[in-house]
């Protein structure tokens, strides 16, 4: 029996991290850091922000945005260290360190994305 590594499965999300990363996160910074507040646009009121916030298909957006940015920030972490550093014999405890933080955080997001 050959045993299967899930390198391709974590490439796989390590790229689907960095595209939803790369196409929200700007979008979300200029609307809230430079739009909004230089009046560019007009702020959007709590409440309609709210009631936005609280739809679920909004929150599975959010969840699934900060899950796969959090897997693509620990895989360019563990393949920092591991290639940048060369401390390749500290690969498992890397990978378990990289790989759990984004657990972590994904478990965190859920729990606020849930309890808001």
């Amino acid at each position: 029996m050959l045993k299967r590594h899930p390198e391709p499965f974590l490439w796989l999300l390590f790229s689907a991290g960095g595209v939803a990363g790369a196409l929200l996160i700007p979008i979300v910074l200029v609307l809230f850091a430079l739009a909004f507040p230089l009046g560019w646009l007009p702020a959007p009121e709590y409440g309609r922000l709210s009631a936005l916030v609280a739809h679920p298909l909004t929150r599975l957006a959010l969840f699934v945005a900060c899950a796969l940015s959090l897997v693509h920030a620990g895989h360019r972490l563990r393949y920092t260290l591991y290639d940048g550093l060369q401390i390749q014999h500290l690969n498992e405890i890397i990978a378990i360190g990289c790989y759990g933080g984004a657990l972590v955080g994904t478990i965190a997001a859920a729990y606020v994305l849930l309890t808001v």
